[in-house]
């Protein structure tokens, strides 16, 4: 796991500067609810462990334990100079049997055009991404009943590796050694936009009829 900052997610806005900072700083935003609403909704910790916000006109979760919450900010905050870039390609949260062999990934696929001189509209963006947070709120019966004893984590894929002497963010990511599934996953679309400047897509991953079969 990254390592931990104190924060309070979801009250104020990240500094945001030019065009790009500004995509950028949304969406690292949206993500920090989004992973939150994930999180919530596998139910993997009691419901006692979330408390009812409001962010983008929307009843979402936000995390009561400040480890946990803590984590998810930090991992995703840490995202922040990378997406401005363009070079994360994905942002999943994945969860582990006992085994430490993955059972289901939310993959977030983003897509920032780096060449888009307009002004962004930042209502309209957040209008977009409001109704990934809707859609994921019902997406319960897509998803895989996990073990009791099941751990998760964060996970980025990057187009190519951040400097990390550039940016101390950067050292929160480390390559992983997770267990990788030897066939293709079957994939569940939860929901998409594709619109200028940022594309995005949200489905979901589970391992194929096979490969649980020969693991």
């Amino acid at each position: 796991m990254p390592n931990s900052k104190p924060t309070t997610p979801f009250s104020g806005k990240m500094e945001r500067k030019g065009n790009q900072g500004e995509i950028a700083g949304i969406l690292v935003e949206f993500l920090e609810v989004a992973i939150t609403s994930v999180v919530y909704l596998k139910g993997i910790y009691p419901s006692g462990a979330f408390e009812r916000r409001r962010y983008m006109n929307v009843v979402v979760q936000r995390a009561r334990h400040p480890q946990l919450r803590e984590y998810i900010h930090s991992a995703v905050s840490g995202l922040l100079p990378s997406i401005q870039k363009g070079l994360v390609e994905r942002v999943a949260v994945t969860f582990f049997n006992t085994d430490n062999i993955p059972m289901e990934r939310f993959i977030f696929k983003l897509t920032v055009n780096q060449s888009f001189g307009s002004k962004v509209e930042e209502s309209d963006l957040e209008f977009s991404l409001r109704s990934f947070l809707i859609k994921l709120s019902v997406s319960q019966s897509l998803t895989t009943v996990l073990p009791r004893d099941c751990r998760w984590e964060i996970m980025a894929y990057f187009r190519s590796l951040p400097q990390v002497s550039t940016s101390k963010d950067a050292e929160m990511w480390i390559p992983t050694d997770t267990k990788q599934w030897q066939q293709p996953p079957l994939i569940t679309p939860i929901k998409s936009m594709n619109s200028e400047p940022l594309g995005l897509q949200l489905y979901l991953e589970h391992p194929s009829p096979s490969e649980l079969v020969s693991g």
